[in-house]
């Protein structure tokens, strides 16, 4: 499948959580498909996309990715666990837009990453897009190199 094919609102995900630095574009599979592998230590499990095009429910056009191992989760409104919970991600392989800096979490730090969820829970208008903990995403650091901050820091 082409990069630029994606499936269920640009959702791909991966037939297994690693990834490795040579992999090109992972499989694709039902957006309902997860996977309980755990990812190697001394693998990759992030890679950085350039070009891939994500518009979200507020304006804001994205040309570029990060496609993650994650922990499935909520998405909040603003980096904060009081906020809204607007989406769910229901898969373990993700993309990711941007960051922010919000409230600090179990993670050991205040880095959250945007994308758009499998699942709208409050604010449907928003259609799922929201804010994760790093603390849920499998990054070696956060925030993940050349990945961008949020436009609206």
């Amino acid at each position: 499948m082409a990069l630029s094919q994606v499936i269920r609102r640009g959702r791909t995900v991966a037939s297994a959580l690693v990834l490795t630095a040579a992999a090109a574009v992972p499989a694709t599979a039902p957006a309902s498909a997860t996977s309980t592998a755990t990812p190697a230590t001394d693998e990759v499990t992030c890679v950085l996309r350039p070009g891939v095009v994500h518009k979200d429910t507020l304006g804001n056009t994205f040309t570029g990715d990060l496609y993650c191992a994650n922990a499935p989760g909520d998405l909040y409104g603003r980096p904060a666990f009081d906020a809204p919970v607007t989406g769910r991600l229901k898969t373990t392989q993700s993309w990711f837009v941007c960051y922010s800096i919000g409230e600090a979490h179990k993670g050991g730090n205040n880095i959250w990453y945007y994308t758009q969820g499998d699942e709208a829970v409050q604010l449907p208008g928003l259609q799922a897009w929201g804010n994760m903990p790093a603390s849920s995403v499998l990054t070696s650091t956060d925030p993940f190199p050349g990945l961008p901050r949020c436009p609206w820091h």
